[in-house]
């Protein structure tokens, strides 16, 4: 079965790049060296210590796994190369919530990198997939768990 590729925008891809590499350089050796002081401590049978470092070891192995899976399968989205006359992975979009009459802006990212609190959006999410494709001008009726919510797009933009 052939995983799942995942979008990501060069930024993104730096990133998870960036965290596997701090990873396997940095804290592989930081949670080596807990290891080897708590067994110089003696009895590991009842050793605090060693036990959080091997979970720890554990956690790091782990995110590790996930983050080499995430970039073999990784697609990234050309930025320079988005149409941005409609709304795609790559772009910023300001849109009108007519729900609660404010302006709102998102980065459209792929799942891998969305994050609510820094405004980026998964193509993926109720509001991504109603989004993609949009013009400026376009309404947009989307069923979220808060109900119903209305946005026009006002505004197409390369992210920066």
């Amino acid at each position: 079965m052939e995983a799942k590729k995942r979008l990501l925008t060069y930024a993104g891809l730096k990133a998870l790049e960036d965290e596997l590499e701090n990873l396997k350089v940095v804290k592989r050796k930081e949670v080596a060296g807990k290891i080897k002081e708590a067994r110089e401590q003696g009895d590991l049978s009842e050793n605090a210590e060693y036990d959080a470092a091997k979970d720890e070891q554990r956690d790091i192995e782990a995110r590790i796994e996930e983050l080499e899976g995430i970039l073999k399968n990784a697609e990234v989205v050309v930025e320079d190369e988005v149409d941005y006359d409609k709304i795609n992975v790559g772009c910023t979009v300001k849109v009108y919530d007519k729900t609660f009459e404010e302006e709102m802006e998102f980065k459209i990212v792929g799942s891998t990198e969305a994050n609510s609190l820094e405004g980026k959006i998964s193509n993926e999410s109720p509001v991504g997939q109603a989004l993609m494709g949009c013009k400026v001008g376009d309404q947009v009726e989307v069923e979220t768990q808060a109900g119903i919510m209305e946005y026009e797009v006002l505004h197409i933009s390369r992210s920066l």
